[in-house]
């Protein structure tokens, strides 16, 4: 059973169509990778997921049930733009008044167990104005999973983390996936850091899902390229572009080459054609991040899904 399904969903804003009959396959307990561009529609979608939003057209099913059902409600957790606090209270408070809201029984318990799953059961007595960005997300997240939700739809929480905060945050998420049987969406900007937790991926443009797949789809998705430095580079970038059907030079000033070739044949034919001398080679991948901004120039997967 898939957790998310959605079908041909509209959303209009007066004028404005934010989504455009998007449709979207989430499966039980992936960690699935929500991305596309500002204004794309993802915070629209996962709104609508939530029923914080309703839509103009299209069915949403949460576990089989259309997300409308008391049942399937109880089942979802939500952390959208900021956790709900009061500034002056304790963590520990605003736990417990969140799980006296939801009728949790047993609240001491399980205000202690999700907050030791996000990390901060040592800081349980900070008022919430005084704790980091990082600290408050995870604040949300732990008041998310209050009551054992099956569905976690998070809108991008690791967004203007430093580096320990992602790391903490993508330790803490990949624990509730495992620990809470849980399924998670998450959308995010910083894709090198979904791009380690992620087990599937879903990447809408202008309110359009344009492809969905899993990481191991992602990895044979993501071409192996060559990458290499000389000491005259468009000398050799020339070269290599009458030789190969795809040569460019990235952000580094390596020249990639896209075909299927071996660096050594490569080292060889720069050395004979030009007398150029490598000083540097390597065989890489390229990353989520360039994926991603591949298909936002107009590049086409081959799984897109047509609405």
């Amino acid at each position: 059973m898939n957790a998310i399904e959605i079908r041909n969903l509209t959303k209009n804003f007066g004028q404005k169509q934010a989504l455009n009959g998007l449709n979207m396959t989430v499966p039980q307990g992936a960690i699935y990778g929500f991305i596309g561009e500002n204004g794309s529609g993802k915070s629209t979608t996962e709104k609508l997921i939530c029923g914080l939003l309703v839509p103009n057209g299209g069915t949403i099913k949460l576990f089989g049930k259309d997300y409308k059902d008391a049942d399937v409600r109880a089942k979802i957790g939500v952390l959208i733009e900021q956790p709900g606090c009061f500034s002056n209270y304790s963590v520990w408070n605003n736990m417990m008044l969140q799980a006296a809201n939801l009728g949790i029984k047993n609240a001491e318990e399980e205000v202690r167990k999700v907050l030791k799953t996000v990390r901060m059961e040592g800081s349980a007595s900070n008022k919430f104005k005084n704790c980091s960005l990082g600290m408050k997300q995870r604040i949300g997240i732990a008041m998310a999973l209050l009551g054992n939700p099956a569905l976690l739809v998070l809108d991008e929480p690791i967004n203007g983390l430093d580096a320990d905060g992602m790391r903490i945050m993508r330790e803490v998420l990949i624990d509730i996936s495992d620990s809470y049987n849980c399924t998670v969406v998450i959308s995010s900007h910083v894709l090198g850091e979904l791009e380690k937790i992620a087990t599937h991926y879903g990447i809408v443009r202008g309110g359009k899902m344009i492809a969905e797949m899993t990481a191991e789809e992602l990895n044979n998705n993501c071409r192996t390229y060559v990458a290499l430095k000389t000491k005259n580079p468009s000398a050799a970038k020339a070269l290599l572009g009458r030789k190969f059907t795809r040569v460019e030079t990235d952000e580094n000033e390596y020249i990639r080459i896209y075909d299927t070739v071996k660096p050594e044949a490569v080292v060889e034919y720069l050395y004979n054609e030009l007398n150029a001398v490598v000083t540097e080679i390597r065989t890489d991948k390229i990353s989520l991040e360039e994926y991603y901004i591949d298909l936002m120039k107009g590049g086409r997967a081959d799984n897109e899904i047509k609405a």
